[in-house]
């Protein structure tokens, strides 16, 4: 503010130059001469210049600072360690860029820097602060990672993207993080096999030569004789094939790309809450029990160490219900918070949010200022450089049981899942089965729900931004990302040299209509024929969404079948297709002549 005097030439009065100075302008009255101003006042002027916080007239004697370095250790993707000097000073971005162009990776939107605190919990590094002001204590050591993992791989522009990529869900195979079953542990070991060491030489490779590969996190002789002969099946196959279809088996996994962090339902029973492209998913005693799909969550926000998502009313609901969890402590809340911020600003909108432009304000302003997944594809689409030269080495991950941070994988997964203020869990406890049947179901609804979200323009426009409140992230916008395509693998196709074995581990299932809750599938043979419904009923009780799954099994035939053995038959395929589930047997006996719609169950 500049205070204005009145004018008296009597006293010879001069203009205050130091208040002036506070917009940085020289203000001189009109009837002043020229002059008129003495000696004292001009050095006074000086004066207040030097000592001034302005950029404009800073001193370059005082701006002159010793630039202070760090020795940063970036453990790889492949478990190699990378070390690079960074100025204490750069924002997190700078050493992102570093470690993409060492790689010489373009895609890099997909992927981040974590660190460990304090606490020993996982950190993402963020890009826009200072690196400094997020490591406070010990040494600058740094994983880089997959942080977005893609709904569809195959849209990836760059065969090196997806070997990354690859790299990734590897070490969440060997892990634990991406539980799977034996079958999947085969398919996924084979492809591995095939990706880093080519096709199958007896005269080089030997009989035993993947013992120092690790596939599973409880590996077995049993499990690399499988991988072995799956591998050699797959003579004239390149790498860059067999990492795609790595990755379309992999991203058909119900943890595929899930983010566990530990916490407390409104009665204090443990759960655990998983963030991924899709939505917030809560599992309880190794299975899922709830998923809040992004177009149904409208807020989601943090109070100290509660987390509490709005959800938006139902068809035949009125009212907006809220649901709020317990974190172990304030950190662990805003941490899940961030991420949730994150993955929905990527995977939802067409760009991401500008930042609050509040002089004051209360909460967290914190906002993900990285590309969407919409703006990484157009960037990809334009890449225009021929395919990158890369070496596919055998990971010393695997041969030296290592994982991102370098600790033994049993260890490492235990110390992931692992908070200041809760016990150790175990592997078995994040594993969890989501059937065939119940994905399709829930594809389905997110179309309906989308559907919804383009009829919804009061609330939002295409183009409006993730909106934040104090703390609060609304999640509101309508889904912009483009339509996925449908680069599906045939796993029955891929498998046929192996199940000529006759191994039953290894059948699967024909693809399922996505459309349909109720499924059937039939097969056929000279004798006999097999038909397999399958019925999906939702409950809600006390405001958790239950799915039961029904399967009815009708075998019927020109001669007498052993009814005892087709249903113990159909049980075993029905466990070891799904290990982590539960399986009861209902047996229903009919007096009268069996018909195509009536068997046992």
């Amino acid at each position: 503010q500049l205070n204005v005097l009145p004018e008296d030439k009597a006293a010879g009065n001069r203009p205050y130059g130091y208040l002036t100075e506070v917009c940085v302008i020289k203000v001189e009255p009109e009837c002043s001469a020229p002059g008129l101003l003495s000696q004292d006042s001009h050095e006074e002027d000086q004066a207040s210049n030097r000592s001034s916080t302005s950029h404009l007239s800073r001193s370059p004697l005082r701006g002159a600072k010793k630039l202070k370095n760090m020795q940063c250790k970036v453990t790889l993707l492949d478990g190699t360690d990378y070390n690079i000097t960074v100025e204490k000073r750069a924002k997190g971005h700078i050493l992102l860029d570093k470690i993409c162009d060492h790689l010489n990776l373009l895609e890099k939107d997909y992927f981040g820097i974590t660190y460990r605190d304090v606490e020993n919990q996982k950190n993402w590094i963020d890009p826009t602060k200072e690196m400094k002001k997020q490591i406070r204590t010990g040494p600058w050591n740094f994983a880089f990672n997959v942080k977005f993992y893609p709904p569809d791989p195959a849209l990836l522009s760059e065969d090196i993207t997806r070997y990354f990529l690859c790299l990734q869900l590897r070490d969440d195979v060997v892990s634990g993080r991406l539980p799977c079953s034996f079958a999947t542990h085969t398919m996924l070991g084979s492809f591995t096999v095939q990706s880093e060491l080519g096709d199958y030489d007896p005269e080089e490779q030997g009989s035993d030569y993947i013992s120092e590969l690790r596939f599973a996190p409880n590996q077995t002789k049993e499990l690399e004789e499988k991988v072995m002969e799956m591998h050699k099946s797959y003579k004239g196959m390149t790498p860059a094939e067999a990492e795609i279809r790595f990755l379309e088996n992999a991203k058909k996994l119900s943890m595929y790309g899930v983010d566990l962090h530990h916490a407390k339902d409104s009665e204090g029973v443990e759960i655990m809450l998983g963030v991924c492209a899709s939505g917030l998913l809560i599992y309880r005693d190794r299975l899922r029990i709830n998923r809040f799909a992004w177009p149904k969550v409208l807020k989601i926000s943090y109070k100290r160490n509660n987390f509490y998502i709005k959800i938006r009313p139902g068809e035949f609901e009125q009212f907006e219900s809220t649901i709020g969890f317990k974190l172990p402590n304030h950190r662990a809340a805003k941490r899940l918070w961030k991420v949730c911020v994150e993955h929905h600003t990527f995977f939802r909108l067409v760009s991401p949010e500008a930042p609050p432009k509040k002089f004051l304000g209360l909460g967290s302003k914190f906002r993900y200022s990285g590309r969407t997944q919409a703006q990484t594809r157009r960037a990809s689409s334009q890449i225009i450089r021929p395919a990158p030269l890369f070496e596919r080495s055998a990971s010393k991950r695997y041969n030296m049981s290592r994982s991102l941070d370098g600790a033994p994988i049993m260890e490492n997964h235990e110390t992931l899942m692992k908070d200041h203020t809760a016990d150790r869990v175990a592997k078995a406890d994040i594993i969890t089965t989501v059937t065939p049947e119940k994905k399709a179901e829930e594809e389905r609804e997110e179309r309906e729900d989308g559907q919804a979200d383009a009829t919804a323009t009061a609330e939002a426009t295409p183009t409006t931004p993730l909106r934040h409140d104090t703390k609060v992230n609304r999640c509101a916008a309508p889904h912009a990302s483009a339509d996925l395509g449908k680069h599906q693998t045939n796993i029955s196709e891929l498998k046929r040299s192996f199940l000529e074995t006759g191994d039953k581990r290894l059948s699967s299932s024909p693809a399922l209509p996505l459309l349909l809750p109720r499924t059937a599938q039939t097969i056929t043979s000279e004798t006999s024929s097999t038909t397999t419904t399958t019925h999906i009923t939702k409950m809600v009780k006390g405001g958790i969404s239950e799915t039961r799954i029904e399967k009815r099994i009708v075998i019927t035939g020109d001669t007498d079948i052993d009814h005892d053995e087709a249903l113990a038959q159909a049980i075993k395929e029905a466990k070891e297709q799904h290990p982590d589930m539960s399986v009861t047997k209902v047996v229903v006996h009919k007096e009268t002549e069996i018909t195509p719609d009536e068997g046992e169950d």
